[in-house]
């Protein structure tokens, strides 16, 4: 249903999932072991997996903070998008990258859920695409001592937010990690 013309391929969205972004997330070990799965499953379908990594004065490039976590692992080939904004399209080469492999849905996962992860879905769907943010593939951290929600609160709100969300033409949703449906779109 995407709005970008010749662009029916999916691909699988990787947020932040970094050394310093997720050291205290909420669920860390399921969320990672989730997006793991999901990035197996990408690659067996030959779906692309587009990795993105934040920067900025704690994430200091090549600092163990900015490395993308141990547990996953960008294979060669893969794009890595570096970003400097919570949108991983703001000022990045992510729309080249996509629009090169014909991609117009996103399956989103990562962190963090009421930043990049929230940013980055309503990027894509004014960007013209179909963004599917997957309900058991991101995390935050705790956050309450700035007054906002549990961690959990936060995850489970965002999901509600994004379920049916839509603008003309395109689509968003929410679907669990075992229903990810990574074939093509129907435009």
């Amino acid at each position: 249903m995407t709005t970008l013309a010749n662009r029916s391929n999916t691909a699988l969205i990787v947020i932040d999932l970094q050394n310093g972004v997720v050291a205290n997330a909420y669920r860390r070990h399921e969320v990672l072991n989730t997006v793991k799965t999901l990035v197996e499953r990408a690659r067996g379908m030959d779906v692309p997996v587009v990795w993105v990594r934040h920067t900025d004065e704690e994430l200091k490039p090549s600092s163990e903070a900015w490395q993308i976590v141990a547990e996953l692992s960008p294979a060669p080939g893969e794009a890595i998008i570096d970003k400097n904004y919570r949108d991983a399209f703001e000022n990045t080469t992510l729309e080249h990258v996509l629009s090169t492999l014909g991609v117009g849905k996103l399956i989103v996962t990562g962190a963090q859920t009421d930043m990049c992860i929230r940013s980055t879905l309503h990027g894509a769907i004014v960007r013209g695409y179909d963004a599917t943010l997957v309900s058991d593939a991101h995390t935050t951290d705790d956050m309450t001592q700035y007054g906002a929600p549990p961690a959990d609160g936060v995850i489970r709100h965002t999901n509600l937010y994004w379920t049916n969300q839509s603008a003309p033409g395109r689509s968003g949703g929410v679907v669990e990690s075992k229903d990810v449906d990574f074939s093509r779109s129907s435009s």
